[in-house]
């Protein structure tokens, strides 16, 4: 099979996870308290003001129609208006304004904990029941025990109150303005725009979410790599490569490492989906204003179409990233053929 048909039929399989997501999303917002119409109006209005507003939502229609026509307008880009967050503005615009955002704590956390998670879990494995392995083990098991949002806090209150050197809120100076919007990454529109400065400040901002969200995810990285690092080691073509005379470091890099990462790539690819949901929990500790607010203000006000519109954005990401990691098992072990 062919890479390309791989790819057609792997997407074609993940068609009934979105569909799932987007109906159970739709329906179970609908049972939430709150009316959406009222978050829109404010506090005065008129029953003419209310009814022109139900009809203009498309909230006077069965719910089953309200589906039908959502699922349209979903898959055509029409995703609605905001009724609480700048009533009004299109959805797409204000998700797509927020997500990246959110993206870019997560595609930054996941980088850092993959290359020390990877390396740190290959000395834990070679070092088995040494000092350094315990340290390593100890401190996997602090990153899978300690909550995403009490670790933000933590942090945020020893560097940016007790020593303050890093920033503990929001994710530029109040002084410094915004990039042209181009591509709506504030990193890439920094650089396209010659205004390194702004990249620089929004980096800086970004250390202590960033370091929490890495941390927690560390530790899966790091007790997978090791669990698999070890599996491998006891094989027989690494006991040859050792009896053939090998240096270690080579029968470490060369024939053990790929063959462990199989399944340490699939834990980073689970765990970057994960990390979109802990990132909205950090970035609420730490006032970033991205996603978790968007959530937050959107619940709290019965915004149906930024809550689905958030989740469908999300779910999506989680799929093609696993897509991706199944593509990389090719990379790395050439005995897996599409």
């Amino acid at each position: 099979m062919s890479l390309i048909k791989y790819i057609a039929r792997r997407f074609i399989a993940l068609l009934p996870v979105l569909f799932g997501v987007v109906t159970l999303t739709f329906f179970l917002s609908r049972l939430m308290p709150g009316d959406p119409v009222l978050a829109f109006l404010g506090d005065r209005w008129t029953t003419e003001q209310y009814n022109y507003q139900l009809h203009r939502l498309g909230l006077d229609k069965p719910i089953i129609e309200q589906y039908v026509i959502y699922l349209g307008d979903l898959f055509t880009g029409q995703w609605g208006i905001s009724v609480s967050i700048n009533r009004g503005q299109p959805v797409w615009d204000l998700v797509l304004e927020r997500f990246t955002r959110t993206f870019d704590i997560a595609i930054l956390a996941i980088i850092i904990s993959s290359i020390v998670g990877i390396k740190t879990g290959i000395i834990s494995a070679t070092n088995r029941n040494k000092p350094k392995d315990t340290i390593f083990r100890g401190m996997a098991l602090i990153g899978v025990a300690i909550p995403v949002f009490w670790m933000g806090m933590i942090l945020r209150y020893i560097f940016s109150y007790l020593i303050p050197i890093f920033p503990g809120l929001n994710y530029k100076n109040p002084g410094i303005g915004d990039p042209p919007i181009i591509t709506h990454f504030r990193v890439i529109d920094s650089i396209l725009s010659g205004q390194i400065y702004l990249i620089i400040d929004y980096l800086y901002h970004l250390i202590l979410p960033v370091f929490c969200l890495s941390f927690i995810t560390l530790a899966g990285v790091v007790r997978q790599t090791r669990s698999s690092m070890l599996e491998v080691l006891e094989q027989d073509y690494v006991r040859t490569a050792r009896a053939k005379g090998c240096k270690e470091e080579d029968v470490i890099n060369i024939h053990a490492r790929k063959n462990a990462m199989i399944p340490t790539v699939t834990v980073i690819g689970m765990s970057f989906g994960y990390l979109l949901g802990g990132a909205i929990l950090t970035e609420t500790t730490f006032n970033l204003n991205g996603v978790g607010a968007l959530v937050m203000i959107a619940i709290r006000n019965t915004d149906y179409w930024v809550l689905n519109a958030v989740v469908f954005c999300i779910t999506l990401t989680f799929v093609m990233v696993n897509l991706g990691a199944d593509l990389i098992y090719g990379l790395i072990d050439p005995r897996i053929r599409y």
